[in-house]
């Protein structure tokens, strides 16, 4: 009969979470001048400011990491090379908006589009891309529309591979961060692409709209959009030290703006917050006593890297406890939960997490089992 009887074990740490910090020992976060954003850390998930972060708006270009986060997924598979060709369209080359200026009925490379869509945010790139692998601009659509159902993009429904406007094509600032975290996390040798300044194609040399990249040595993505309907958006990635913040701000009045506002988002969550992690992956945290097994000790830890992110100057009040099943007996697989690490601040619990063996235990051979079923009598 399974054990249900709990013990707990109180750690004293100097820091971490996945839950919202507590805000109210940090100063407010900044009012911006546009329809929604939101402003997360990278490693811990953590929000630092958001307003009207669930409201379906225009994308615009914004919509082209979610082309690009299909191209790299494809090329990471397998399914597509970098140096393959592509033959351009009439409908590519026609595509309204910004362009990189490939020519119809010749042959680009996936690099060189993807470096086109991504700098020089091309439309004409984005649509051939699209054509490439999906035979039409709407079946990619529809691959767009099941990768964003995938990551949890729950607000978003996507009808081309531009941003173009179209009644059926939006998303929201938290779908967005959503989209650019995976982009960074899962392709970190095509992101790299986001903060260069300029490419040039066809003889044409066109700058990336990113005014941050200028401004801000410590910018190194993501992408820019603009329509008259959307306005001014930017998706923006910083990382100084160790602590990475991710930024979207949509419908701003200007180019200007867009940069501005973001800014003043990134600055502040490096100001007032401190992102620091407190468990490595596969790190035992606490070794417990097996009972019945070919072994008699199970280490237990978390499954995923965790990190905290807390207002400057609190993280030595973060204090950590283990409750774990005081009698564990074979087989235990190697993931299984057999309890809880909770962080708290106060009374305030910053995030619990499951606790997990960290390897295998199979039974033990007839003696073993015996002996332990005997002792676990006087348990």
């Amino acid at each position: 009969m399974k054990q249900l009887v709990f013990v707990t074990f109180l750690l004293f740490v100097a820091g971490l979470a996945h839950a919202e910090p507590t805000s109210s020992l940090a100063p407010a976060a900044p009012n911006l001048a546009a329809k929604g954003y939101i402003l997360q850390d990278f490693h811990s998930g953590h929000v630092l400011a958001e307003k009207n972060a669930d409201a379906p708006l225009e994308p615009a270009s914004l919509t082209k990491l979610m082309t690009a986060y299909a191209v790299f997924r494809d090329v990471h598979i397998g399914k597509l090379r970098l140096d393959d060709n592509v033959r351009i369209s009439r409908k590519a080359w026609r595509t309204p908006g910004s362009r990189m200026f490939v020519l119809v009925d010749t042959d680009v490379t996936v690099e060189e589009l993807l470096k086109g869509m991504i700098i020089q945010s091309g439309n004409d790139a984005s649509v051939a891309l699209a054509e490439h692998i999906a035979g039409s601009e709407e079946t990619f659509a529809l691959i767009m529309n099941e990768l964003a159902r995938k990551l949890g993009m729950h607000g978003t429904h996507f009808a081309n591979a531009t941003g173009l406007p179209h009644p059926e094509h939006y998303s929201t600032a938290r779908d967005l961060a959503v989209l650019a975290h995976a982009l960074i996390r899962e392709f970190p040798e095509y992101y790299r692409w986001y903060s260069e300044k300029s490419y040039t194609y066809n003889n044409i040399q066109q700058y990336n709209r990113n005014r941050l990249l200028w401004s801000d040595d410590s910018v190194d993505g993501v992408k820019t959009g603009h329509t008259d309907s959307a306005g001014y958006c930017l998706v923006s990635s910083a990382q100084r030290a160790d602590m990475r913040l991710l930024a979207v701000v949509m419908g701003t009045n200007s180019e200007e703006a867009r940069a501005q506002e973001s800014l003043k988002l990134l600055n502040y969550g490096f100001r007032f917050f401190e992102t620091r992690l407190l468990y490595r992956a596969a790190e035992p945290l606490k070794t417990m006593h097996v009972w019945k097994g070919d072994t008699n000790a199970l280490p237990l830890g978390v499954a995923d890297e965790l990190y905290v992110t807390l207002p400057r100057g609190h993280y030595d009040k973060l204090k950590a406890s283990l409750t774990v099943e005081r009698i564990i007996q074979a087989p235990a697989r190697k993931g299984q939960r057999f309890g809880t690490l909770n962080l708290q601040m106060g009374e305030t619990t910053i995030a619990e997490r499951p606790l997990v063996a960290l390897q295998e235990v199979s039974e033990g051979n007839l003696w073993r089992k015996m002996v332990d079923g005997l002792m676990l009598m006087f348990e």
